[in-house]
C-alpha cells in the first residue's frame, strides 16, 4: 500500500515537472501580450515567455532530480530542445524556433520508437526508465510500436496547427493554449486506451497505475 501512495505523489511531480514550464510560458505570454495585434509587441512577448520557458524548464529538470531521485531521458532531450531552440527564438527574434520545437521532439521519438521496434527493441522502456509491473516484453514492443506512431501524428498535428496559429496571424496564443486543450487530453486518452492491451500482455494493478500517471511528455 506505501509504494502504491508513492506513486500517486510520484504521478502528480511527474505531470507538474511536464507540464509547469509550459504553465509559465503561457502566464508570462500572456502578461506582456499586446492587447492589440502589434507586431513588435507580439514578438516581444514571445521572447519573455520564451525566456521563462527555459528557466522553468531547467529548475524542473533539477526539481526532477532532487525530488525524483532521477532524469528521464525524455526530459534530458526535452529540456536541452527548449534551451536550445528558446535560445534560437531569442537571438533571431523569430517564435518559429520554439513552435518547431515540439515537432522535433516527436518526430525524433516517433521515428527512434519504431526503428527499436522493427530491431525488436523496446526503446520506450528506456526512455520511460520505468518498468509497469507484469507487463511482458511483447507487450513493451507493441506499446513502443504504438507510441512511436503516435508521436509522428503528435509532429503532424503541431506542423498543422502550427501553420494555421502563429505571431504572423496574431493568433500565437491559440497554439500554446492548443497543448493544453488538444495535445494533453489526446495524449491521455491514448495513455488510457493502452490498458485493454497491457492487461492482456500481464501488467499489473500497480503497473496500471503507473502507466496512467507516467504518459510521456506532450512537448
Amino acid at each position: 500500500m506505501t509504494e502504491v501512495k508513492k506513486t500517486k505523489g510520484s504521478g502528480w511531480l511527474n505531470v507538474l515537472v511536464d507540464y509547469g514550464p509550459l504553465i509559465i510560458f503561457l502566464g508570462v505570454y500572456r502578461h506582456f501580450a499586446p492587447e492589440k495585434p502589434e507586431a513588435i509587441a507580439e514578438v516581444a512577448a514571445v521572447i519573455k515567455g520564451t525566456l521563462a520557458f527555459m528557466l522553468a524548464a531547467i529548475a524542473a529538470l533539477a526539481f526532477s532530480k532532487w525530488r525524483l531521485g532521477k532524469v528521464s531521458p525524455m526530459l534530458w532531450f526535452s529540456t536541452a530542445l527548449i534551451v536550445g531552440f528558446g535560445s534560437l527564438t531569442v537571438f533571431f527574434g523569430d517564435p518559429t524556433f520554439v513552435q518547431i520545437k515540439p515537432t522535433i521532439i516527436y518526430l525524433t521519438f516517433g521515428i527512434a520508437l519504431l526503428a527499436g521496434w522493427q530491431k525488436g527493441k523496446a526503446l520506450l522502456r528506456i526512455l520511460l526508465e520505468t518498468a509497469f509491473e507484469g507487463l511482458d516484453d511483447s507487450g513493451w514492443l507493441i506499446l513502443s510500436r504504438n507510441w512511436g506512431i503516435f508521436f509522428l501524428f503528435l509532429g503532424a498535428l503541431n506542423e498543422a496547427v502550427r501553420y494555421v496559429y502563429n505571431v504572423g496571424n496574431g493568433n500565437f496564443e491559440t497554439w500554446l493554449w492548443a497543448k493544453f486543450w488538444v495535445f494533453m487530453p489526446l495524449t491521455f486518452l491514448f495513455t488510457f486506451s493502452q490498458i485493454p492491451m497491457l492487461l492482456r500482455h500481464g501488467l499489473g494493478d500497480d503497473g496500471i497505475l503507473e502507466e496512467e500517471q507516467n504518459p510521456p511528455p506532450v512537448g
